[in-house]
C-alpha cells in the first residue's frame, strides 16, 4: 500500500499469464520497486485492487499464499469492461496494485482443527491461498478435505494443482461437475449434494466455503444440517468494493464495510447483518 496516499497504486509488472478456464485467466505480478516487493506482506484471504491504466481498477483476491512471495497471483474471470481489458494484457505489461486490503481467514484459530474447503468455480481462488498456506504449515492443522465443483471439467480452475493435491497422502480431494462429458472420472452433481453425501463431521472442524451465491446458500444450509455451528463456518463476500479503505460507502452492509470488515465473515457474523443483505 502506498504509505503517502492509499488511493495511489503501486506500479507492478505482469511476469506470467495463463488460462485456467475458457473465461478465467491467471496473472502473476511483481512490484516494480524490488524493495517494496520484498517488504510486501499479506494474510490468506486479503484482496488487492488491480488497475488497468486508462480503464479503471477492480478488486481481486490474492490467490497465492504469503508463504510463497516470488510473485503475487490473481485469477480473473472475464465478465465486464475492465476484466475484458485485463485479459488482453500479457507478460511485461505494467499494471497498478493497491493492497493488501480487508481482513483475512482466521487461520491462527484453525490450528489443530480439521478443515473442510468447499468451493465452486472461481471461488477456488480464495480457498487456494488458504489451502497452500496450510499445506506449507501442514503440521499445524488436522485433516484437510477439499470439495470443489464447476459447470464442466473445463471450468475447474487450477487443474494441475488439483491433480497434485489428489495424489497427496495427507488430504482428501473430491471433485464434481454439473455436466461431465465422456472422459470425466470424478463425481457428477452440485457441490452441496456432495457435501451432504460425504457427511463431513463438525467435531473439531471448520468449514470454509467460497463460490457462486446460490452454491453458498445451499452449502451453508447443508453445513447447519450436518451440525456445524455458525462460528465453525467461514465464507467470503464480494460486494461492489471500490475505494478499498472504507470511505466511499459503496460496499457497506449496514455499519459494515466489506472492504475493511471483510471480505471474510463467519456465518455468525453474516446472521448479524441487516436484512437488506
Amino acid at each position: 500500500m502506498n504509505a503517502d496516499n492509499p488511493y495511489i497504486p503501486e506500479l507492478a509488472t505482469i511476469i506470467e499469464t495463463f488460462d485456467e478456464t475458457p473465461d478465467v485467466k491467471t496473472f502473476r505480478v511483481v512490484l516494480q520497486d524490488e524493495a517494496k516487493m520484498r517488504a510486501f506482506t499479506f494474510q490468506p484471504g486479503q484482496v488487492a485492487q488491480l488497475s488497468v491504466f486508462g480503464t479503471g481498477e477492480s478488486t481481486f483476491v490474492i490467490c497465492s499464499p504469503p508463504t510463497r512471495m516470488d510473485y503475487l497471483q490473481f485469477s480473473v474471470m472475464r465478465v465486464g469492461e475492465l476484466t475484458h481489458r485485463l485479459h488482453t494484457l500479457k507478460e511485461g505489461d505494467p499494471i497498478g496494485l493497491r493492497g493488501p486490503l480487508g481482513n483475512h481467514f482466521p487461520h491462527p484459530d484453525m490450528q489443530g482443527k480439521d478443515i473442510i474447503f468447499i468451493g465452486g468455480g472461481l471461488g477456488m481462488a480464495p480457498l487456494r491461498t488458504l489451502l497452500l498456506f496450510m499445506l506449507d504449515n501442514r503440521a499445524d492443522y488436522g485433516k484437510l478435505t477439499l470439495i470443489y465443483g464447476g459447470r464442466t471439467p473445463e471450468h475447474l480452475c487450477f487443474k494441475d494443482e488439483l491433480k497434485e493435491w489428489a495424489g497427496r497422502g495427507d488430504m482428501r480431494v473430491e471433485l464434481t461437475v454439473d455436466n461431465p462429458g465422456a472422459d470425466w472420472q470424478g463425481r457428477t452433481g452440485v457441490v452441496p449434494a456432495v457435501l451432504t453425501e460425504l457427511g463431513v463431521r463438525p467435531e473439531n472442524a471448520v468449514a470454509v466455503t467460497c463460490g457462486p451465491p446460490i452454491m453458498i446458500r445451499f452449502t451453508l444450509e447443508g453445513l447447519s444440517k450436518l451440525g456445524f455451528k455458525d462460528e465453525q463456518i467461514v465464507t467470503t463476500l464480494e460486494r461492489r468494493m471500490k475505494c478499498g479503505v472504507g470511505l466511499c460507502g459503496r460496499c457497506n452492509i449496514g455499519e459494515k464495510f466489506v472492504c475493511v470488515d471483510g471480505p471474510v465473515f463467519t456465518q455468525a457474523q453474516l446472521k448479524g447483518l441487516p436484512q437488506e443483505f
